[in-house]
């Protein structure tokens, strides 16, 4: 009897190890898109991709039982990228809207952010004359900062703005600092990010949006992701993992609630949630 347990062991261990490497092989492996210049969501530094987003969607993904791959895009690419199909997700600091809405579909919120009015450190500029009377304001272009510009203020001839866009915000900080704009305009976790980083710059003023932020798939889920990336963002919420992430980048900012608020008018949230139960 021993002697027959002693070759059945050794063939069952090859077998096991035959298993686990064939689920290891099968572990799909998704494409996030995302903007690396985007701190405190995404960026890169001596070549390794960082930030609140990228670590997120790695533990999601340990989670569960996949595999991600970065892909960095210009801002202006990443819907058009998504929407054709040439990545998996998005994973950014992306607003929800609802003309987004209609072209994406989003997991659960996981922020809400406001807008903040950045000047130079030394501008005597505020809230309000940082954004009128002949101001310069920079935002990125394509952003729910620039389109909010370019709607409440860019288009209206009494307030006297000229509204430049940016490919992205640090470009735009830049350029105010060289003196070609008067303030930014962009979310309140970015500004926090480029004052934390010793950046000579200040918030003017606020812009309040209460807008929720979420990660996106194609339209109709055909890969259906969603189920998996929202059990995934829960259980990194329950665990204490996203704290850990948020805290790492933004140590000033404090942990909203998960799910945050959606607009009736997301589409994946009319009826079950795939991946959430309350």
């Amino acid at each position: 009897m021993k002697n027959r347990f002693g070759k059945l062991i050794p063939a069952a261990a090859m077998l096991a190890i035959a298993s686990f490497g064939s689920n290891a092989a099968q572990a799909e492996t998704l494409t996030a898109g995302v903007e690396a210049a985007f701190p405190p969501w995404a960026y890169v530094e001596s070549g390794e991709y960082k930030g609140i987003a990228i670590d997120a969607m790695r533990a999601i993904a340990k989670d569960q039982g996949m595999d991600v791959e970065f892909k960095d895009l210009p801002w202006p690419s990443l819907i058009p990228a998504l929407v054709k199909g040439r990545i998996d997700l998005l994973v950014t600091g992306l607003n929800v809207t609802p003309e987004r809405a209609d072209a994406l579909d989003f997991t659960i919120p996981w922020w809400e952010n406001d807008d903040e009015i950045l000047v130079p450190k030394d501008s005597d500029k505020n809230l309000i004359t940082a954004m009128c009377c002949g101001a310069t304001v920079g935002a990125q272009g394509g952003a729910t900062q620039f389109k909010w510009l370019e709607d409440n203020l860019a288009s209206n001839d009494d307030v006297d703005v000229t509204l430049r866009g940016y490919e992205d915000y640090v470009t735009a900080i830049e350029d105010m600092l060289a003196g070609r704009l008067d303030a930014v305009v962009t979310s309140t976790d970015t500004a926090e990010d480029f004052i934390a980083k010793g950046r000579p710059v200040k918030i003017a003023g606020t812009i309040q949006q209460n807008q929720p932020q979420a990660l996106a798939v194609e339209k109709g889920d055909p890969k259906e992701l969603l189920g998996k990336i929202n059990a995934g963002i829960m259980n990194i919420y329950k665990s204490g993992k996203w704290a850990e992430i948020v805290h790492k980048y933004a140590p000033q900012s404090s942990i909203r609630d998960i799910p945050t608020s959606m607009p009736d008018y997301v589409d994946t949230y009319q009826g079950d949630i795939p991946g959430y139960s309350k």
